[in-house]
């Protein structure tokens, strides 16, 4: 027996490689108006807050059920990283997933 949400994985899994989209990193789209980085198709996203306009408050991420153990997650958090990189902002990361989760497993992001 397959749970539901394994099934979901393996279908979006499926999914993404008949689209030609297999083993290609996700297009990540900076909505600056929004304050959010995201996915092409907007379902899966993280939202920031400017705070004095240098540092990135990273609030919250969010990818659907459909599209997770994707890798979407870590994706987004690696376009806000760098764009506050590149953008010399600092970062808090007030979001559970990027604190307890990200940056955990990717500890050259934690400067």
């Amino acid at each position: 027996v397959v749970s539901r949400s394994k099934r979901r994985r393996e279908e979006s899994q499926r999914s993404m490689a008949s689209s030609g989209a297999a083993g290609t990193p996700p297009q990540i789209v900076w909505n600056e108006s929004q304050r959010r980085f995201e996915t092409e198709d907007k379902k899966a996203y993280l939202e920031y807050r400017l705070r004095d306009g240098k540092i990135m408050d990273i609030l919250h991420t969010f990818v659907p059920p459909s599209k997770r153990g994707l890798g979407l997650a870590s994706h987004l958090c690696v376009a806000a990283f760098s764009h506050a990189k590149s953008h010399s902002l600092a970062v808090i990361p007030t979001c559970s997933y990027v604190s307890e989760t990200f940056l955990p497993r990717n500890p050259s992001w934690n400067s």
